[in-house]
């Protein structure tokens, strides 16, 4: 893989899907529709699946490419693809939170190695670099170039007083219990991948996620999240997450900083 063609592509594509995203986010009404799994789906989540597969595939044909409104079409038999949730944290668009997020991410061999997370309505940008590190990009964003982007590093945690990121629209007492285990200096509310995004940076130290998630949903945040020196693991004994999993169904699992000492389940 071409790294440097490859975060070009996902930065510009993510860049155009947010304004796409953007224009019906502004708009008076759009449309909302249930998927087959109850699951809401907007115009924006199929305008900005269309924009993105049709960049990606020009750009790799040769790369098998997996998104959240094409999944059910595809019978994954790959270790190495490319991954995208169009709109990741729908509800919050819905609902005109602003903590939704376009999400691209290359796969190989089962781990997310590169990746953007777009966060239009917020003007935040997160993506690895070629060399795999990663980095926030500041606004404004220009299409066919990378501006002011500072790299970023997970946090040095105090085991006695961490910073927990949770779900702002998945939180349940199962969540609550498990964070109950650390002794927590405070508490944030994010929704989508922000929440792998705000460990990248240092803003948070552990995100819990005790509910279900799809492949889609992660694997961009768990490639920001890994190039800033931090990891996932599952939930239950804190093996490594892996992708290309059959029905794209993620375990529970945990985000942190490594100096974080994770409690058991």
């Amino acid at each position: 893989m071409n790294y440097d063609k490859l975060v070009t592509v996902m930065r510009r594509l993510a860049l155009e899907a947010g304004d796409r995203i953007m224009a019906i986010y502004d708009a008076d009404d759009f449309d909302v529709k249930v998927k087959s799994d109850a699951s809401p789906v907007t115009e924006a989540d199929e305008a900005a699946d269309a924009l993105i597969s049709e960049g990606l595939r020009a750009a790799f044909p040769d790369v098998t490419l997996i998104t959240e409104e094409q999944a059910a079409s595809h019978d994954l038999q790959a270790t190495t693809f490319l991954i995208v949730d169009p709109l990741d944290g729908t509800k919050e668009f819905i609902n005109r939170r602003g903590d939704f997020t376009v999400n691209i991410a290359y796969v190989e061999n089962g781990v997310p190695t590169r990746g953007v997370v777009y966060a239009p309505a917020k003007n935040r940008m997160f993506f690895t670099q070629a060399d795999g590190t990663s980095v926030e990009e500041a606004a404004p964003f220009d299409k066919d170039g990378i501006g002011d982007a500072s790299q970023i590093r997970v946090s040095d945690p105090d085991n006695n007083a961490l910073m927990v990121v949770a779900s702002k629209s998945h939180r349940d007492q199962a969540t609550d219990d498990y964070i109950g285990k650390y002794a927590v200096k405070d508490m944030k509310s994010a929704g989508s991948s922000l929440k792998f995004c705000l460990i990248a940076t240092g803003e948070a130290d552990l995100y819990p996620r005790v509910g279900r998630t799809m492949e889609w949903d992660t694997a961009a945040g768990h490639a920001v999240l890994h190039g800033a020196g931090g990891k996932v693991v599952r939930f239950d004994d804190h093996a490594p997450l892996t992708y290309g999993k059959d029905g794209y169904a993620n375990p529970f699992f945990i985000a942190y900083s490594p100096k974080v000492e994770l409690k058991p389940a």
